[in-house]
C-alpha cells in the first residue's frame, strides 16, 4: 500500500493505522465492493488469505449483549427513541460514535429536536376524519408519502445490508432515498431490484479533482431510470468537528518493522483522530459558488438540480432565481454536524414565509433534521414544506433491525403523521 498512500482519498492516517494487521473490518463497511481493483495496480495484489488461517475474532460487547438478548420484536418499538436505542446496542462502537456525532457542543443537533416542540399545534373542530391521503408529488413524480430519505453516508457500518437495505425497506411507502456521494455501495447496487418507479435522488459533494465528480455524474446519468434529480450539498463546506466520531477513531498508530513503509513518512494531517467525517470530507472542494459551480453542474447533467443545506431566506431567494436549473432546495444544517449554533431549518423555513413567500410557488422547499414524530412532519408541511427528511433515523432502522427496522422506522413515522394530519 506504501505507493498508494498519497493518493488515498481518506488521507494516509487511516491506513498506516492498520499497517501490517487485518484490515477487513475497517475496510469493508465504508468502501463499495470493487474500490480496490478501480483504485490499485494489479500489482498490489500479494496473494490471497486463507480464511480458515485467521484467528476468530472476538465479539465486542455489543455483540455480545445482542446474544445475550436475543432478537428484537420490531414491532415492539414504538418510537425513534426505541429504535435508536436497540441500534445503540445492537451496532459497533465506530458505527454508533459516526451516526450519532455532531459539531462541537450538539446544540445545533439538540436543538433541531426540541424546536418542533416549541412549535403548537391548533387543532379544529367539525372537520370530516374520515380521508386522509398523505401521497403528493416531488418534482413531478408521484410519490407515496411526504417523508424522505436524507443523504446518509456509510450504512453498512450499522448493517451489512447497507443503502440496499434502505432502499427495501421504504420501498412499500413509495419514498424517495437520496443516496450519499459517500455511500458504501455502489449507485448500482443500491438501486439493484428496486420497484418499478420507486425514485431516487443523487447526492454530490463536489471534489477540488473536478473530473472525479464529472465521471460520478456521468455515471447517474446512464441510470435515469431511478436517479432523477441530483442534490448538491452546500452546508458542509468544510468537515465538523464531530468529537464522538474523532473520540472513537483516536487509535495509536504503531508500526510493524515488516510493514514497508519508509522511515520518515509523514502522514497527511486529518486532525486529531482523523474520524470516519473527517476522513470522508477529504478532497472536498470548499471554493463553489452561485457564479461558478451551477454553470459548471449544468455543463454535466441535464437531471434537476437540489440544493441542499441553505440557511437563510436570503439564499432562498437567490436560489429562487435559478430556476428551472434549480427545481427545489433542501433547508438544512447538515443535521449539526458542519457548524453548531446554525439554525434549524423550520426556522429558515418560517424567515422565508415571512420575508420572500414568492419563492414557494417557484421551487420546491424541502426540510430535513430533527424529525422525531409525525406532529414534527405535519408542522413542516403546515408551514410551507414539500416534503421531510430523515437520515440518522434511517441509519439507526438499519441498525436496529435491518431492512424490517427501516420498515418500522418508516410504518411508525406514517402513521404518526395520519393521526395528525386528519386534525389539520
Amino acid at each position: 500500500m506504501t505507493e498508494f498512500l498519497p493518493s488515498h482519498p481518506g488521507g494516509s492516517k487511516i491506513i498506516l493505522q492498520l499497517a501490517g494487521q487485518d484490515a477487513t473490518e475497517s475496510y469493508d463497511p465504508v468502501h463499495p465492493p470493487g474500490t480496490l481493483k478501480e483504485n490499485l495496480k494489479p500489482s498490489a495484489k500479494l496473494g490471497k488469505i486463507d480464511p480458515a488461517t485467521l484467528p476468530k475474532p472476538k465479539a465486542d460487547d455489543a455483540e455480545q449483549q445482542q446474544e445475550d438478548e436475543g432478537p428484537v420484536d420490531m414491532e415492539n418499538l414504538l418510537n425513534l427513541d426505541e429504535i435508536e436505542a436497540v441500534a445503540t446496542k445492537k451496532m459497533s462502537k465506530k458505527a454508533w460514535a459516526y451516526y450519532y456525532s455532531a459539531s462541537d457542543d450538539l446544540f445545533s443537533k439538540s436543538f433541531n429536536n426540541t424546536v418542533y416542540r416549541q412549535i403548537l399545534l391548533r387543532p379544529r373542530v367539525f372537520v370530516d376524519c374520515t380521508r386522509c391521503d398523505v401521497s403528493t408529488t416531488l418534482l413531478g413524480h408521484k410519490v407515496g408519502i411526504p417523508l424522505f430519505v436524507a443523504p446518509a453516508a456509510m450504512a453498512r457500518l450499522g448493517h451489512p445490508a447497507g443503502e440496499h437495505g434502505i432502499a427495501r425497506g421504504i420501498s412499500k411507502f413509495g419514498a424517495v432515498q437520496i443516496v450519499s456521494n459517500n455511500a458504501s455501495m455502489t449507485p448500482e447496487q443500491i438501486v439493484e431490484g428496486s420497484l418499478p418507479g420507486q425514485i431516487f435522488g443523487w447526492q454530490i459533494y463536489v471534489q477540488n479533482e473536478r473530473k472525479k465528480s464529472e465521471d460520478m455524474l456521468a455515471r447517474i446519468n446512464k441510470m435515469t431510470d431511478k436517479y432523477k434529480f441530483i442534490v448538491l450539498t452546500l452546508d458542509a463546506p468544510i468537515p465538523g468537528k464531530r468529537e464522538h466520531d474523532e473520540r472513537q477513531s483516536q487509535v495509536a498508530t504503531k508500526l510493524p518493522v515488516t510493514s514497508g513503509v519508509k522511515a520518515g513518512h509523514k502522514a497527511k494531517k486529518g486532525g486529531p483522530g482523523a474520524g470516519v467525517g473527517r476522513a470522508l470530507f477529504f478532497g472536498t472542494a470548499a471554493d463553489l459558488t452561485w457564479k461558478t459551480t451551477l454553470p459548471w453542474l449544468g455543463k454535466h447533467t441535464s437531471l434537476p438540480i437540489v440544493l441542499k443545506g441553505l440557511q437563510t431566506h436570503e439564499d432562498a431567494y437567490l436560489a429562487m432565481q435559478y430556476a428551472p436549473q434549480v427545481k427545489a432546495i433542501i433547508l438544512s444544517n447538515h443535521g449539526g454536524r458542519a457548524l453548531d449554533t446554525a439554525p434549524p431549518a423550520v426556522h429558515t423555513l418560517l424567515e422565508i414565509r415571512k420575508y420572500c413567500p414568492e419563492v414557494f410557488s417557484k421551487i420546491e422547499v424541502w426540510v430535513d433534521g430533527g424529525i422525531k414524530r409525525g406532529t414534527d412532519v405535519v408542522k413542516a408541511l403546515c408551514l410551507g414544506a414539500k416534503t421531510v427528511g430523515v437520515g440518522r433515523a434511517a441509519l439507526f432502522g438499519l441498525g436496529a433491525g435491518g431492512v424490517e427496522g427501516v420498515e418500522r422506522t418508516f410504518e411508525s413515522r406514517r402513521s404518526e403523521r395520519s393521526t395528525g394530519l386528519l386534525w389539520y
